[in-house]
């Protein structure tokens, strides 16, 4: 039996995240044509019921929503203000929509800017990492417009389960970025613990199991402690990613004068691990800070830094 079309998504950015995002709202019935700077990207949708598109124009045009998943604040600002983008593409009242983590104050400039040329934005960050967004189980946390957002929110439906409005333009950023610095320095507690747990000769899979029965739980201890221990490196979400993040949250709190001292501590040993060649691994490969300062490798190569 066909799918019923319900409507159709210009969408922009075939990453890790975009291109699993993509192949859900075509599997939820949309009509999808998707763009990205990387031909592979788009070659690699071949089957999932996403059109390649040739340009961002050609994935806008005809579109009733465009989206975006983007790696950073300079390539979504290319997308809306650059040669053959957003703002020259499209028409009054159509919708944008960031998905990307980038600079909440960016995001406010950028909806100004569509705004004078009858284009709603909102900014739909959201959690849950490549296997929320495989599973379309992502929440999405959306700043903007409340009209902007019942429009989007069908289209949001095929992508996550946990959907909130959360203020106006900017606001969904903040929350993620708030997300964010929970995350970090949630991770860095679980790698403290376990290096002084390894340190004084506790089984670290035993005391994982032990913390996860009680208050000290949590989905990083659950979903990447295992990885920790047995030295697993590869990558969810990468470590130069979450560098990025905790940036925009230091810049945010530097400019409204909140002092985040944990979060500064935890974005220096990411930094570290970044200054050691690990930022393509995944978020767990924080524990190998620990490694060199302890000098105790999670796996016999550890020691001799990343290949």
């Amino acid at each position: 039996m066909s799918v019923q079309r319900r409507g159709s998504v210009g969408f922009l950015g075939l990453g890790v995240m975009g291109r699993e995002m993509a192949r859900n709202l075509a599997a939820a019935g949309f009509t999808v044509r998707a763009y990205d700077v990387v031909p592979g990207a788009i070659e690699a949708m071949a089957g999932t019921g996403v059109t390649p598109a040739a340009c961002i124009a050609d994935a806008a045009e005809g579109a009733d929503i465009v989206i975006s998943m983007l790696p950073d604040t300079p390539q979504v600002q290319d997308v809306v203000r650059g040669e053959g983008g957003l703002l020259a593409n499209l028409p009054r009242g159509r919708l944008y929509v960031d998905m990307s983590t980038i600079a909440p104050g960016a995001t406010r400039e950028l909806a100004a800017e569509l705004a004078k040329v009858g284009v709603r934005m909102l900014d739909a960050p959201v959690s849950g990492g490549p296997v929320g967004a495989r599973d379309a189980t992502l929440t999405i946390m959306v700043g903007g417009d409340p009209a902007g957002f019942e429009q989007a929110l069908p289209f949001l439906q095929g992508m996550g389960t946990t959907i909130n409005h959360v203020g106006a333009s900017g606001a969904g950023q903040t929350v993620k970025l708030c997300n964010q610095l929970i995350c970090g320095i949630n991770l860095q507690a679980i790698c403290e613990a376990f290096a002084l747990g390894r340190a004084c000769g506790v089984d670290l899979a035993q005391m994982r199991e032990v913390l996860m029965g009680g208050s000290a739980n949590s989905w990083m201890l659950e979903t990447l402690g295992p990885a920790m221990i047995e030295g697993d490196t590869s990558a969810g979400f990468r470590i130069d990613l979450m560098v990025k993040d905790l940036r925009l949250v230091l810049g945010e709190a530097q400019q409204k004068l909140v002092p985040l001292p944990a979060t500064g501590l935890v974005a220096s040993q990411y930094i570290d691990a970044q200054a050691h060649g690990e930022g393509a691994n995944g978020n767990q490969a924080l524990f190998r800070v620990y490694d060199r300062m302890t000098g105790r490798p999670t796996r016999p190569d550890a020691a001799a830094g990343p290949a």
